[in-house]
Parts: structure tokens; C-alpha cells; sequence
């Protein structure tokens, strides 16, 4: 009954007929073939395949047994019967359906009548149509009003040339509703009252920073709007804007109301398999001991090959010459880069005019008013696919804390654009490595190369967040900036064109940007391969395809005659931003955040120490170790009492005019 009434919904209905290799295909095949001509419908053939190869057999058990949360030993009927459900060649499925090769030929047809390609798909973005205007007439109105805001004593010539240029571009490329959406949810944020800050590449826009998505002006550093907005690359923008990690539910939730829950979803993450979470998985369903697992574990981050290795099991007390074990090793290799599940991304909102659901389907996310779509991030971008970016910062909750403190005890308003640029005592603080609680800059490495580092100016944070990562000091490019910014070593630029790309980080390739701009003018990349390599640094990995870019970077920058030493150093650098790297407008953002808790500290030691105590968990250190580090600031910090304390810390009024932590019934465990 349920089939007659699909078939008369949709005539072009076929019935399929799939083997299932169990001795019984003959007769079900018959069966099925029955139905069809009663129902006169179409009969279609498939080998029904769920792997490409038999080989595959095991691996298939295994993921049943993961799945199951079995051991492989217990699978019983849920294991695969045997190896056949593979990709079959024409001559296995006429053998397959000797009987029914029309159904064959059915299934020909409606393959070859699948034409559909996924350029084909429409995403019309939100029209952002207000009162009747056009968007990009709003978006000029806009832009201009907050011109005259953050440059009230006149706007420089260079910046009005260059928006000028951004709006052009946007105009052309019609991006200006995407411009138009992120300024209203920041509105809304800031009506609300929730600090807010765009970072990523939305710092290299004076759109943006005009609009008040991003307090940090493109002028800071050599950031270019081409690495945002690009008629050559052909993709969207891309606006991260971080809210405070304890109020970024209320935007999200703006979202959704504006638009409707038909309209819009956060996009969805897959994660894949990498190497410890591979081995913890086969080794449990494989029946291996925690204790083993763990041994293992520990070591397998060292291992170059995932192969038996009798020198490394033997060290671990292992036996090499047991099969089992060299049986799951196989199987992991096998499950890196698979992938495991899908998952809810950090922030994405994918947002449409008409109907989303129409597009892709919707479905309920685990967490509460949550609703998210199926296609990863990755997959957005390819697709070319507007997405707005909603993300979350424990330091914006501890500065807007602070902000709220300083103006209920001090009566003066603080936002990060009025915050007094280019304090010299915090540069002082920063030099001494005074750094507990200071975003971005509070962990060990970081102490340790402040005081070497000596920033004394707000691009030396910049570029203090950047190089005190994996992908410089992988590039050995952290000791020759220290040489050189001390006058150990000279600075010197290999050629007059990669000057101005690295003229402000002493002839040092430090940023995502500086790299791309090397392979275009000194490794003769074309636009488009530049692309393909700053593409492969995203999905380094997952994929490492960025090491199939290194002969011809070093070729390109050898035949343009560049040394051998620098080139290799440049491709060490940009490979190892494919883990850790940062681009110069990321660090830029981050920045005013560091000045920004950084001032905060020097200026108000105790409203700072009870604003990161109540925006935990977040940060490196335990609420203990900041009291203790407020105390060596000279905040008089009280206990908990049953008759002063509230549930947060707060701050009461102490001798001298200065002011006290009362710590709150928040910090009592148990």
C-alpha cells in the first residue's frame, strides 16, 4: 500500500533490486520483479556497495564495532556476512543480473539522466533591503557616518581613497547585504550591551572598522582588502566577530529570530579520525587493556610510520611479534583521515533570502533552540557560500566586566576604541613579563620571550602574538628576528620587491599574508596556485596536501634567484602555518585585546583579578594562582564572608580611597 502510494505521487518511481549475498537474492530479485509489474513500475538494478574494495572487510567490522560500542568479538549478526557489498565492474553486475538486464539498463538511464552539479545551486543572501534603499546605498550612508566617528578631527586622504576602492568592490561583487547583516547583529550586540570585536580578515577593511565591526584600523599594519574581499579569488568574505563567551547565546538566538528558523542554521563541522583517537577506538574494540592503549598512545605521537616497529614496542615492553598488535596498527593507519562524526560548528550561520530547507535540510542540534545543517565549513566555503561567523571570548566577558567595575566605582566609560593607546607603563609591564591573566601572552613561551621580545609599540604586539607559535619557530625564524631586532644580525631583504613585503618584520616572514605574497613574487605563483596553497593550510591536518607545493616553490624561487637557504626556510615557515599559523589581521585583533587586559592590569590590578575570577573557566591559571598574583599587585583581597560576600567576586571600598576583593561563594568548592 505504501508502495502504490509513492508510485502515484511519483510515476517516475523505480523499484530497485540489490543483492544482499546471502543465497537468497534469486528469490527476492523474483519477488521484487513481481511487485514492479503489478505496480507497473520501473525495475532498477544496484550492487548496494558500502565498501569500494573487500579489503576493506575489516575495517567495515571494525567501524560496526565502534559504533556498537562492542568488542569485535561480539559482533555476532551485526558483522559484515562477508566481503561482497563492494563497487562491482560491468562485467561482476551482468553476471550479478544475468536475469534482469533491463533493470540494468534502468539504472543506466536514470544515472546518465543525474545531470545536476552542485554549481547549480542558488544561494540567494538576504537582501538586507531597508525602507526601500538599496543596500549598497545604506552601506555608503553607514560607512560615512562612522568615518566621521572614528576620525572626528578629519579623514585622511589615503582613507578615503581606499574606501572608496572597498566600496567600488563591494558594489561589483555584491556583497554589500553580507556587510549590512554583521553590522546589525553587532548593533544588537551593542544594544544590548555585550562587547563585541571583529577579527580575521575583517581587519583589513576600513569598511569594517568604519562600521564598528572591528576596532583596529587597517593602517596598523600591511594588510591589504584584496586578502579579504578578492575579485580574482571569486569568494565570499569572511567576518569573524568574538562576543562575550557568557552572552554569545542571546546573538545567536537574535539570529534566528530575525530570520526565522527556516532561513538560517550553523553549519556543521566532520570530524575525521587522526592517530590517538584511532588507536583508543580499535584497541578498545579489539579487546586491548586501557593500560596498553595508553602506552601505546603516549608514544604514537613520535612515530614517523604507523607500521609495526619492533625497536618501539619493544621499548614499551610490548611484543613485536604479537599479530594482533600488528593487526591494529594496520587498522589505524587505515582510519586516519576518516571520518568519524559530524558536529556542530563553533559559530557558523549560513543565511538565505528564501527558504534554507529548500538548499539543504535543517535538523535539531543536541543542544537546546539549536538548529544546524549537515554541510561542513570546508564545504561552505567551496561552494562559495556567504557565512557569518559568531564566535566567543572568555577575555571580552573579563574586559566588559572590568569596564562595568571601573565605571560603577570610578564613573569613567571605557570602550577598546577609548582605551589611552600606547601606554608606556604597560609596555614596561609587558617588557617585564608581568603577564598573569593577560590574554594571549600569559603562557610560559610567551613569558619567556617578552622580555627579549622589549614591545614598545602596538605592532610589536602583533607581531608578538605571531611569532611564538609552532610555524615560525618550526621555519627558524625566531631567532633571526630577535638578532636582527637587537642589531646583532643586519637587516637584509633578498630583493627590492620582497622588501615591501617583509620590511616591517626585519626581512622575517612571520604572517599568513607574507607568505602568499612570497609565492606570487617570489615563486612566481599565479594567482590561482596561491589560492590552492593558502586553501591547503586550512586542511593541513586532515589532508597535508601543502607539501605537493614544495618543489615548486623552491624551483620558483630558485630560477627568480633567490638562494636555496631562504627559500627552503620560507616553504619550512608557510608549512608550518598549515598547523599553527597566524594571519597578521588575526594578530592585529588579538592585540587590542592583549593591550587591552594588559592595561586593565596595570591600572586596575584588583577590578582586573575580580573580573578574571568571575568570567571562569578561561585562561591558563586556577582562581588561587590569581589572587595570589593580585596580592604581589598590592589589592587587599578579603575571604569569604557570610555577612559581605555575594555569589561573584565583588569589589568593596578599603582604606585610602583605594578599593578591596571580597572573594564570593562562587570560589568555595564542595
Amino acid at each position: 500500500n505504501l508502495v502504490k502510494k509513492i508510485v502515484f505521487k511519483f510515476p517516475d518511481t523505480a523499484l530497485v533490486i540489490s543483492p544482499k549475498y546471502d543465497g537468497l537474492d534469486y528469490q527476492r530479485f523474483a519477488k521484487t520483479a513481481q511487485i514492479a509489474k503489478m505496480l507497473k513500475v520501473r525495475l532498477a538494478a544496484s550492487a548496494h556497495p558500502i565498501m569500494h574494495h573487500g579489503s576493506r572487510r575489516r575495517l567495515l567490522d571494525i567501524l560496526t564495532a565502534i559504533r556498537n560500542k562492542s568488542k569485535i568479538e561480539s559482533l555476532g549478526l551485526k558483522a559484515s556476512k562477508n566481503a561482497e557489498r563492494r563497487m562491482r565492474s560491468n562485467f561482476e553486475l551482468e553476471k550479478i543480473f544475468s536475469d534482469y538486464h533491463q533493470a540494468l539498463n534502468n539504472s543506466k538511464i536514470i544515472a546518465q539522466s543525474c545531470k545536476f552539479s552542485l554549481d547549480e545551486l542558488q544561494h540567494d543572501y538576504p537582501s538586507e533591503i531597508s525602507n526601500g534603499a538599496p543596500p549598497i546605498k545604506r552601506l555608503t550612508r553607514l560607512t560615512n557616518e562612522g568615518l566621521r566617528w572614528r576620525y572626528p578631527e578629519g579623514i585622511p586622504n589615503n582613507v578615503k581613497k581606499q574606501v572608496n576602492h572597498e566600496l567600488k568592490l563591494i558594489r561589483k561583487l555584491n556583497y554589500s547585504p553580507y556587510f549590512l547583516t554583521v553590522y546589525d547583529i553587532v548593533k544588537f550586540a551593542r544594544s544590548r550591551d555585550i562587547l563585541c570585536q571583529g577579527r580575521g580578515s575583517a581587519a583589513n577593511s576600513i569598511v569594517c572598522f568604519s562600521l564598528g565591526i572591528t576596532s583596529v584600523s587597517p593602517e596598523i599594519g600591511t594588510m591589504v582588502f584584496e586578502r579579504f574581499v578578492s575579485e580574482a579569488r571569486n569568494e565570499p568574505p569572511d567576518i569573524d566577530v568574538d562576543f562575550e563567551h557568557e552572552r554569545r547565546e542571546e546573538v545567536i538566538q537574535y539570529i534566528y529570530e530575525k530570520f526565522g528558523r527556516h532561513r538560517t542554521g550553523l553549519c556543521a563541522t566532520v570530524v575525521h579520525y587522526r592517530k590517538k583517537r584511532a588507536l583508543r577506538e580499535i584497541g578498545k574494540a579489539m579487546g586491548l587493556s586501557q593500560n596498553i592503549i595508553e602506552k601505546l598512545s603516549s608514544e604514537l605521537s613520535g612515530w614517523i610510520k604507523l607500521e609495526k616497529d619492533e625497536t618501539q614496542l619493544q621499548k614499551i615492553g610490548l611484543n613485536p611479534l604479537n599479530n594482533r598488535l600488528a593487526q591494529i596498527l594496520k587498522l589505524v593507519k587505515e582510519l586516519i583521515g576518516f571520518p568519524r562524526h559530524l558536529s556542530q560548528h563553533v559559530g557558523g550561520f549560513i543565511l538565505t533570502e528564501n527558504r534554507l530547507d529548500e538548499l539543504v535540510p535543517i535538523e535539531n542540534a543536541t543542544m537546546k533552540n539549536r538548529t544546524v545543517i549537515c554541510w561542513d565549513k570546508n564545504d561552505i566555503d567551496i561552494l562559495g557560500i556567504l557565512k557569518v561567523d559568531i564566535l566567543s571570548l572568555g577575555i571580552l566577558t573579563c574586559i566588559k566586566k572590568a569596564f562595568s567595575l571601573i565605571y560603577d566605582f570610578h564613573g569613567v566609560q571605557y570602550t577598546l576604541a577609548t582605551l589611552p593607546p600606547e601606554d608606556t607603563d604597560v609596555y614596561e609591564m609587558l617588557c617585564n613579563a608581568d603577564t598573569v591573566g593577560v590574554f594571549q601572552v600569559e603562557s610560559r613561551a610567551q613569558m619567556n620571550f617578552l622580555p627579549r621580545m622589549q614591545p614598545r609599540c602596538f605592532y610589536d604586539l602583533v607581531i608578538e602574538i605571531a611569532i611564538v607559535r609552532p610555524g615560525p619557530i618550526q621555519g627558524n625564524m625566531v631567532h633571526p628576528y630577535l638578532k636582527r631586532r637587537t642589531g646583532k644580525e643586519k637587516v637584509t631583504f633578498p630583493s627590492s620587491s620582497i622588501k615591501t613585503v617583509l620590511e616591517k618584520t626585519l626581512g622575517i616572514p612571520l604572517f599568513q599574508e607574507q607568505a602568499m605574497q612570497i609565492a606570487i613574487i617570489g615563486a612566481g605563483f599565479t594567482p590561482e596556485e596561491a589560492d590552492s596553497l593558502r586553501r591547503s593550510l586550512a586542511a593541513f591536518k586532515k589532508t597535508g596536501t601543502i607539501r605537493k607545493f614544495r618543489d615548486r616553490f623552491i624551483k620558483g624561487m630558485l630560477k627568480n634567484g633567490y638562494k636555496e637557504n631562504f627559500s627552503k626556510n620560507c616553504f619550512s615557515q608557510i608549512e608550518g602555518f598549515g598547523e599553527y599559523g597566524f594571519p597578521e589581521s588575526h594578530a592585529a585583533s588579538f592585540a587590542l585585546l592583549v593591550y587591552a587586559s594588559a592595561w586593565l592590569k596595570k591600572h586596575y590590578p584588583g577590578i582586573f583579578a575580580c573580573s578574571l575570577l568571575n568570567s571562569q573557566p578561561m585562561g591558563f591559571y586556577a582562581p588561587a594562582q590569581i589572587i595570589i598574583d593580585a596580592q604581589k599587585h598590592h589589592v587587599d583581597v578579603r575571604p569569604v564572608c557570610i555577612n559581605n560576600s555575594q555569589w561573584n567576586n565583588t569589589m568593596e571600598p578599603s582604606k585610602n580611597n583605594s578599593l578591596a576583593l571580597r572573594i564570593g561563594f562562587k570560589q568555595i568548592k564542595g
